[in-house]
């Protein structure tokens, strides 16, 4: 194995479709996960990058937010994803200005995402203006005096700063600090689009916007549900997790549309089991539930428990944690005293026996976890849903204790830490006080703009500036002909970014792309030396990370540098906040978080201890609830699912096993059987005959919202075992089928687990 020329494009028409897998991992994501490092990075850098990845004084991985252990670590401490993000920042490829100058924007246009990544790291800063047909190198300080003076021509609410949730703490400080000395709270970022509707739940009802487990609890568990999740994918180090509770005597209750092979059986490769054995059956239990119906079984499960109750006085609730630390319990049991077993059927395609055997595990559970992921945050009633696990929790007394909690499962790293670090469109006046009080500046008041939000403001042409760090936000949104067309109204779009994306194609009239460090490259053009930043994992575990790798290019600036000096072009040298010395020293930023945000006394100092510190969390600490009453909440919704029109279909979005996000590392959806291609909508052999289409059929997709209709032409039907009625696409070439006021009530994430759709026959001549 060598390292490797880019990829040609994708031909969906060699798209295969083979048989699903039964297990994840094992021997196969081993070989995997070494063949894409080494053909993007050769073998001694694949090496070294790969050896420090995740380990203690390494690089945290690019991918996921799941956490390390605070005990040992395994020499190999990443999963075949994480490899894959590793291969695609340590990568040898290089996007030169020659590169630019070779392809035009007409011919950028035309190519998918997958050609696009596959290029290479971004060498040299570059942009295009009004006539320009090609990208051109600009220095550097052309670059941020371009900025500034664009930034300067207009109102500070018609600038927007939008951030992909991996930029690391030091950066996302500085960057949020820079919007709101500019005068905005216009810092949409991708947690609005992925778990905002968690926030929305947990803070009413909990007090903080975050799980409130770590990793020893997940080990610790009696009973586990996974719901709405792909692990095996999507964060496939949680597989070894869940494998150590099964080892610890947990069970396990899997709730998904689909039946992913990471929720049943796991064959951890850095063990024999895994490797030439059986593996790890996870699963105790596997709810395939419809589309959308979460909000309903959680009714019926908190009915079934009231109901034991009852019969059985003591034996499920926990009545001194009820009664010191919640408030509502009467309301919550009067509201789930009946239950329509009929309409609950048909609403989640669950038998009641099934529902009532999940019931008693809960019963029988002392310490149950619920994680989640965005199978439950995209859907109009997400809100009310997550709402309704927080009741399930608080009945049994599931906080403060070991093996017990909430646990959303975040995507990005550092999403969580980004939102920490400030980088929010609705901030807390707490908050921005104590910015204020520590920079000498006036933050506005002013409530943002999140992500739905900046698409219809691009929409109705009241964006003048648009940065973006790091993320594609033209390809992850919603409305995507409509946002893309917008996009390109822009007077200046910034993307400081690592390799070229859709978004560097759907430019503004003017548009720069800066290129950055990446984690696995040494950050050491600083006064002081090598600098390290941190991150927070989803279990609010401050760390450091750090890059070995020498750079690609010598033109690299890391994000720190570059926000400040686009706050020092904008601003002006004597500005109140000094950015360079920041900049230079990351301790500097450091001490400056210390004071202003709870949690971070000493940051500098405690960052350096063996496993870096964990943030405090009131529910999962002391069992006491931040809310505005001082107590936990229970909450009442009425019964809601997702009922699509006549002759129409509930679509929910995912991810392929070679993608994250708008990243697409290769074209193999391994576990899925699909590869080669990725324009697949995985339908129910039983609804693909009553509409009328064979297997292997190719249709257009037309979605339904609100008498309003999307279209996505030429995707390929394939029988796949879901439940009646609901069908899968793949993440993002389905999001043109989105219509952006379908979101989530209260949190406004995009609905991308409720369009409506239909099929017609895809006739070549039509889309000529």
């Amino acid at each position: 194995m060598t390292r490797r020329a880019p990829i040609k494009d994708i031909n969906e028409d060699n798209l295969v479709v083979g048989k699903p897998k039964t297990h994840a991992a094992g021997l196969t994501a081993v070989v995997v996960a070494l063949d894409r490092g080494i053909a993007q990075a050769g073998i001694s850098r694949t090496a070294r990058s790969l050896l420090r990845l995740n380990q203690r004084d390494g690089t945290d991985c690019p991918g996921c937010a799941w956490p390390e252990s605070q005990g040992h670590r395994k020499t190999a401490e990443f999963c075949e994803n994480g490899a894959k993000a590793v291969a695609e920042e340590s990568t040898l490829r290089t996007v030169t200005p020659e590169f630019w100058a070779e392809h035009s924007i007409a011919e950028l246009a035309t190519k998918t995402e997958y050609w696009l990544g596959n290029q290479g790291r971004i060498t040299h800063p570059v942009v295009i203006r009004p006539g320009d047909t090609h990208y051109s190198q600009i220095s550097w300080n052309d670059a941020f005096e371009l900025i500034g003076e664009s930034i300067r021509a207009t109102t500070p609410d018609r600038n927007v700063f939008y951030t992909s949730g991996r930029t690391a703490n030091e950066s996302a400080f500085l960057y949020q600090l820079f919007a709101r000395s500019i005068g905005t709270n216009n810092l949409p970022d991708c947690s609005n689009m992925c778990h905002e509707s968690s926030g929305s739940a947990l803070n009413p009802t909990i007090g903080i916007g975050k799980g409130t487990v770590s990793l020893e609890d997940i080990h610790r568990a009696e009973l586990i549900f996974v719901v709405g999740q792909n692990p095996g994918t999507n964060h496939p180090r949680m597989l070894s997790a869940l494998a150590d509770c099964k080892d610890n005597g947990g069970k396990i209750v899997a709730v998904n549309p689909l039946p992913e092979a990471g929720l049943f059986n796991f064959k951890d490769p850095q063990t024999p089991k895994g490797l030439i054995g059986n593996g790890t059956n996870l699963a105790d239990e596997f709810l395939q539930i419809k589309v959308g119906a979460d909000l309903a079984l959680f009714q019926a499960l908190g009915h079934l428990l009231l109901e034991e109750e009852e019969r059985v006085p003591g034996s499920v609730i926990d009545h001194e944690f009820v009664n010191a630390n919640t408030d509502g319990i009467a309301a919550y049991r009067a509201a789930r005293k009946n239950i329509d077993w009929v309409e609950t059927e048909a609403a989640t395609g669950l038998e009641r026996a099934q529902i009532e055997k999940v019931a008693q595990m809960m019963i029988a559970s002392k310490a149950t976890i619920i994680c989640w992921a965005l199978g439950l945050t995209q859907q109009p009633h997400s809100v009310n849903t997550l709402k309704e696990i927080i009741n399930l929790l608080l009945l049994q007394g599931n906080f403060g204790k070991p093996g017990a909690g909430a646990c959303p499962v975040r995507g990005h790293s550092n999403v969580q830490g980004d939102r920490t670090m400030g980088v929010w469109e609705k901030p807390k006046e707490s908050f921005l006080a104590s910015i204020d009080a520590e920079f000498g500046i006036e933050s506005p008041r002013k409530h943002g703009l999140d992500s739905v939000d900046t698409v219809d403001a691009f929409v109705n042409n009241n964006v003048d500036v648009f940065v973006s760090m790091g993320g594609n936000f033209a390809l992850a949104c919603s409305d995507t002909e409509l946002l893309e067309g917008a996009m390109q109204r822009v007077g200046l779009t910034v993307h400081v970014s690592t390799k070229p994306n859709r978004s560097h194609v759907m430019h503004g009239r003017t548009s720069l792309i800066l290129p950055t460090l990446g984690r696995t490259d040494t950050d050491d053009k600083h006064p002081n030396g090598r600098q390290v930043l941190s991150v927070e994992d989803s279990m609010s575990v401050v760390r450091t990370t750090q890059g070995r790798l020498e750079p690609v290019s010598e033109h690299l600036l890391a994000e720190p540098v570059i926000v400040a000096r686009m706050a020092i072009a904008t601003l002006g040298a004597d500005h109140v906040i000094d950015w360079k010395s920041m900049s230079e020293d990351y301790d500097l930023i450091r001490d400056r978080i210390s004071r202003v945000l709870p949690g971070f006394a000493d940051f500098n100092a405690r960052l350096k201890t063996k496993n870096g510190f964990v943030l405090p969390n009131p529910p999962r600490d002391t069992r006491s609830f931040a809310t505005d009453i001082g107590k936990a909440r229970f909450t009442v919704s009425p019964l809601e699912y997702l009922t699509p029109p006549a002759g129409h279909l509930i679509l929910q979005t995912m991810r392929s096993h070679d993608q994250y996000n708008t990243t697409f590392y290769g074209l193999d959806d391994r576990y899925r059987g699909i590869s080669n291609g990725r324009r697949v909508i995985l339908i129910n052999e039983e609804d693909a005959i009553e509409m009328g289409f064979a297997d292997g059929a190719m249709v257009d997709v037309i979605s339904t919202f609100q008498g309003s209709e999307r279209r996505a032409d030429k995707f390929r039907l394939v029988a796949y075992p879901t439940p009646r009625g609901c069908v899968a696409a793949y993440f993002p070439e389905a999001n043109a089928l989105m219509h952006r006021e379908l979101v989530a009530r209260e949190s406004n994430t995009p609905g991308y687990k409720a369009m409506s759709v239909r099929f017609v026959p895809h006739l070549e001549t039509a889309s000529v």
